[in-house]
């Protein structure tokens, strides 16, 4: 898997994760919904971790700088 997440994409998913791990852990949010975001908050997590996204791929987006090679 090559990189296709820049570093501010990755930081914005990460805090995205945490709000909403917070926010359902807080009862803030809970049911059905409650349970799907903190299923996106994982895979946001775990995508911002491998800096791969797999829709990324599908679609030919970057926000990560290409890296050249000499």
């Amino acid at each position: 898997m090559k990189k296709n997440m820049g570093t501010a994409d990755r930081v914005i998913r990460t805090l995205i994760a945490i709000i909403v791990t917070v926010l359902f852990f807080t009862n803030v949010i809970s049911g059905i919904l409650g349970i799907v975001l903190l299923i996106a908050a994982g895979i946001f997590l775990l995508t911002s971790f491998v800096s791969f996204c797999p829709l990324y791929s599908i679609f030919g987006l970057r926000t990560c700088p290409i890296e050249k090679t000499d």
